[in-house]
């Protein structure tokens, strides 16, 4: 189904979502591409064309003390843009040499900005990229971070790739110190590892990159609805065609496929934006064969419970 932006409020009116995870600090938000400019900003482009699709809100994520400037930035723009504080794995070694120092600046952001801070986070273990941090120094600082869950009594943002163990680990000793627990986020483990967050009491984060083989779709299938958000990691984790949950995409965006050849009301080959929650709405519809509109409004509650629980 092609169609014009302006014509979205009618295609999704019944249903709403919220992407728990949208990397809209990124410079390609910016029209810069690997240190290249290609275009000119577009990010309110991008808003507006969320806000059209039916998005409620959107979690911008950090994961350096270095973003939290231009996250601010773009949540004080608009009510429903909010911020995550927290250090991503591949990036603890920024701790060094001054811990304290680093924690006391995490503290900071959370207490001056606490109308916008929803969540601790990006956090936890990267074994696939060990050469931007070491294995001690990540399994250190993931466990230090969540000190910050149980200070700000804050759910958690976390990321786990080919770690599960460790992180399992990790979370299950220090349970007591998340008492808001959170959602793992771009969730890509087997059923066994989501049956035990879900039983500590964690929810799972579903984009593009969750939905890429048949195994992915198989282990999606069993996760309950009741623990289950919708992301996607803007602009990463599109879903491409040559993933197993493209056969259930109905929904299709005109994108032009040169960066150069920008236009404002089209989207770009190569890089995700929040409207393409449709998508991955669109693959779990058709995985487990539930109504769209029951699942979206459904994973929009789980959202807000988490994340938004004062909301009525």
């Amino acid at each position: 189904m092609w169609f014009k932006f302006k014509e979205t409020n009618k295609i999704f009116k019944r249903m709403k979502f919220i992407d728990i995870g949208a990397n809209l600090t990124d410079t390609m938000f910016q029209g810069i591409y690997n240190g290249s400019s290609k275009h000119q900003p577009d990010l309110g482009n991008v808003l507006e064309r969320s806000w059209a699709a039916g998005l409620q809100k959107i979690i911008v994520t950090c994961g350096s003390v270095s973003d939290y400037e231009p996250a601010l930035q773009i949540v004080n723009q608009d009510e429903r843009l909010f911020m995550t504080v927290g250090c991503h794995p591949t990036r603890c070694g920024e701790f060094e040499p001054n811990p304290e120092g680093y924690f006391l600046s995490l503290c900071r952001q959370i207490e001056d900005n606490c109308s916008k801070v929803v969540a601790i986070g990006e956090c936890g273990l990267d074994y696939d990229r060990l050469n931007f941090c070491a294995k001690d120094l990540q399994k250190k600082y993931f466990e230090k971070q969540l000190n910050l869950a149980c200070k700000y009594e804050l759910p958690l943002f976390l990321h786990c790739r080919n770690a599960h163990e460790d992180f399992l680990e990790i979370l299950s000793r220090n349970l007591d110190k998340v008492p808001k627990r959170g959602v793992v986020h771009t969730f890509d483990g087997s059923a066994e590892d989501a049956r035990k967050l879900i039983e500590m009491g964690f929810c799972i984060g579903i984009n593009g990159c969750s939905l890429k083989t048949e195994d992915n779709l198989h282990t999606i299938a069993q996760i309950p609805d009741s623990y289950i958000m919708l992301e996607t990691d803007a602009p990463w984790c599109e879903i491409r065609p040559s993933h197993a949950g493209s056969k259930f995409i109905k929904t299709k965006f005109p994108s032009v496929k040169k960066k150069e050849k920008w236009e404002q009301n089209l989207l770009i080959a190569g890089r995700c934006e929040p409207v393409m929650i449709v998508q991955v709405l669109e693959v779990l519809s058709g995985v487990k064969k539930q109504p769209i509109e029951s699942l979206a409004e459904l994973y929009y509650n789980n959202t807000k419970r988490v994340f938004f629980p004062r909301e009525k």
